[in-house]
C-alpha cells in the first residue's frame, strides 16, 4: 500500500506539471477542443454523443476488457490530470476511484454519473453484508439522468458550446426515452418473466420492467458460484420452466452452458455492455444498438407476443 501510495504521488506530479502546460494551450488555442475521461464504456459513448465536435474522448478502460477489476496505467493517470472533466459511474464499479479522486483535490471537475441512483443492494459473494449494485446505466430512464448530469458536467468547462451540447444530448434522450417504451412495450405481455444470468447486472432493467432476476455468479462476472448454487439455480430452472439460459460477450459462458445442458435449455447474450470490443465498434455497434438486442433476446427468452 505504501508503494501505490507513493506512485500515485509521483504520477500525480507529473500530471500536475503536464497540467499546467496545457492550460496555457487552452488559452491560446481557439480551436481547443475540451478534454474528457471516462471510466468505462457507457460514459464514453454517453460523453461522446453529447460532445460531439468539441469533445475529444479519452476511455480508461480499454475496449474488451470489464471495468470492475482494471487498473489505471500511469498513462491513464497523467490523461486524467490532463482532462478538464472526469466522469465517473461510482457505487464502487471503479475500483481505483476513491484513490484517484483523493489525489485529484477539488478543482478537478468531477462527475459521479451514476451518484444516488444505484439504490438496489445484494449480499456479498464473501460474507460482508449488502453491498451496492452499480449497472444503474443498464436503466434506460436512469441512463437519462446520467447523461443530463454529464452534459451539465460538460457545460460547466465549456459554456461556450451549451446550445450544442444541450441539443446533443436532447437527442440522445429522446433514443434512450424511445428504448424506456420499446422495453416497457415489447415486456409487458410475456409467457414468463424469470431471467437466469451469468452475472448479477440486470436488477435495475428487472425491477423496470417487472422481472425478476436469478444470478449465476454475483457482482463480479469473475466470481465462481458453488455446487450448492448451481443446484439451486438448476432447480429454480426446472420448477419455472426456463428455456433460454443468458451469459455474456465478455465472460467465460461456461456455467452458463452448464446449466442450460442439465435442464435442456438454449443460451442467449444479455449484455451488460460494460465494454465493447474492437470488432463490435467496427461493426457499429453502440450502447442504443446492444440495448436494442437485449431486449429482443429477453423477447425471444421470455415468449413475449
Amino acid at each position: 500500500m505504501k508503494k501505490y501510495i507513493i506512485a500515485v504521488f509521483i504520477i500525480f506530479i507529473i500530471g500536475l506539471a503536464a497540467y499546467v502546460s496545457f492550460g496555457s494551450e487552452k488559452e491560446t488555442n481557439s480551436n481547443y477542443k475540451i478534454s474528457v475521461v471516462t471510466s468505462f464504456y457507457p460514459l464514453y459513448f454517453f460523453a461522446s454523443e453529447i460532445g460531439g465536435k468539441h469533445i475529444e474522448v479519452q476511455n480508461i478502460t480499454p475496449s474488451g476488457f470489464e471495468p470492475h477489476d482494471y487498473e489505471p496505467t500511469p498513462q491513464d493517470m497523467i490523461a486524467i490530470e490532463k482532462s478538464d472533466v472526469l466522469v465517473l459511474n461510482g457505487a464502487d464499479l471503479e475500483p481505483w476511484g476513491k484513490n484517484v479522486l483523493a489525489n485529484l483535490g477539488s478543482k478537478k471537475l468531477v462527475v459521479i454519473a451514476g451518484e444516488n441512483l444505484a439504490t438496489l443492494t445484494i449480499d456479498d459473494e464473501n460474507g460482508g453484508g449488502k453491498v451496492t449494485d452499480p449497472h444503474v446505466w443498464l436503466s434506460p430512464s436512469l441512463a437519462v439522468k446520467m447523461v443530463e448530469r454529464i452534459r451539465d458536467g460538460i457545460i460547466e468547462a465549456d459554456p461556450k458550446n451549451e446550445s450544442d451540447y444541450r441539443a446533443n444530448s436532447n437527442t440522445l434522450i429522446a433514443k434512450l426515452t424511445d428504448l424506456d417504451s420499446e422495453f416497457k412495450t415489447g415486456l409487458q405481455s410475456c409467457s414468463s418473466r424469470d431471467i437466469i444470468t451469468s452475472h448479477a447486472a440486470f436488477a435495475y432493467i428487472a425491477r423496470d420492467y417487472n422481472l425478476r432476476q436469478v444470478s449465476i455468479s454475483g457482482l463480479l462476472p469473475e466470481e465462481e458460484p458453488s455446487a450448492q448454487d448451481l443446484v439451486g439455480i438448476v432447480k429454480f430452472a426446472r420448477q419455472n420452466n426456463v428455456k433460454y439460459i443468458f451469459f455474456e460477450t465478455l465472460s467465460p459462458a461456461d456455467f452458463s452452458e452448464t446449466i442450460a445442458h442439465e435442464i435442456g435449455a438454449q443460451t442467449l447474450v444479455l449484455n451488460p455492455i460494460e465494454g465493447m470490443t474492437d470488432e463490435e465498434l467496427s461493426e457499429g455497434k453502440n450502447y442504443v444498438t446492444e440495448m436494442t438486442q437485449n431486449l429482443n433476446n429477453l423477447k425471444i427468452a421470455l415468449q413475449c407476443q
